[in-house]
């Protein structure tokens, strides 16, 4: 019987954890924790998925500041915006939403970040301390899909976890965090990418598979096996008439295909989308209560 990972129900619960540490701060006489959000440009997914930040602060007891830029800001610019919110003491952590326009580096960007308030955990001293196994800021993403296993208690330790996929986003980090000495970890890695050659015959090897590279419906049912457990990452705007919106979201898993053989899978929407945004909430809280710089 195929089990759905409820990424909706379980990032539920870690927010109403998170929502409860916060009043306790507060009946101390502690400020709440703020997190802010830098959008630039017009970009449909990223103005959705800014707008659940901003709903997940409003539901957790957090403050939030929203800045947004039109696509034409220069670097420049946007580097003073980001030594602002560095500067600002009110402000415990802030992000700065990709995709960013072709003119600005994202990489720059991201450096200029100070470290203890890099919440997405996109800077090289939190992806280093990642890495070695310190006490850090885990990207949002592999922090849910970290999470989803946890909570739901499946086994890691000496199975095969195929990553495909990877970005310093979602596919490199998962793919440390799955190969440490912990739990979730513990397992065997192998991580493929767009130049691995016969995929399927990776993919048919895993006992954990997570799919994190954009493309719907990549993974069908004949590239699993029986009992696999399923962590899809995708999610793509496919145009559907039929929807209000006018798109559907569709993941990189076949789900209607490849469901039925796993043991486990994250549904598109619904599954690993819901744990991102509790996974950033966790982070700002950390954040705000120097767990991981005093």
């Amino acid at each position: 019987m195929t089990q759905i990972l409820d990424g909706k129900k379980i990032s539920e619960e870690i927010k109403a954890e998170i929502a409860e540490e916060v009043a306790k701060m507060k009946s101390q006489g502690q400020k709440a924790p703020h997190l802010a959000a830098v959008l630039v440009g017009n970009d449909g997914g990223s103005q959705t998925y800014v707008s659940h930040k901003v709903k997940g602060c409003e539901q957790v007891g957090f403050e939030s500041t929203l800045l947004t830029f039109e696509d034409t800001i220069t670097e420049a610019e946007l580097l003073a915006v980001v030594d602002r919110l560095n500067e600002d003491p009110e402000i415990d952590g802030f992000i700065v939403q990709l995709p960013l326009p072709k003119h600005i580096s994202v990489d720059k960007v991201i450096e200029r970040i100070r470290p203890e308030k890099d919440v997405d955990g996109f800077h090289p001293v939190n992806y280093g301390r990642m890495a070695s196994n310190l006490s850090a800021y885990v990207p949002a993403t592999p922090f849910g899909i970290m999470e989803l296993i946890k909570r739901y208690n499946i086994a890691t330790k000496g199975k095969h976890c195929v990553v495909v996929g990877r970005s310093h986003i979602v596919g490199s980090p998962v793919s440390i965090l799955m190969g440490r000495g912990a739990y979730p970890g513990d397992a065997t890695v192998t991580l493929t990418h767009r130049h691995t050659e016969n995929l399927a015959y990776h993919t048919r090897q895993a006992d954990i598979l997570i799919v994190a590279v954009g493309q719907p419906g990549l993974i069908k049912a004949d590239m699993v096996k029986e009992g696999v457990v399923v962590i899809d990452v995708g999610t793509t705007r496919v145009p559907d008439a039929s929807k209000k919106a006018g798109y559907a979201l569709k993941g990189d898993v076949a789900f209607d295909e490849v469901a039925p053989k796993a043991s486990y899978i994250t549904p598109v929407p619904g599954g690993v989308g819901p744990m991102t945004i509790c996974s950033l909430l966790y982070n700002t809280l950390q954040a705000a209560q120097k767990k991981v710089y005093s």
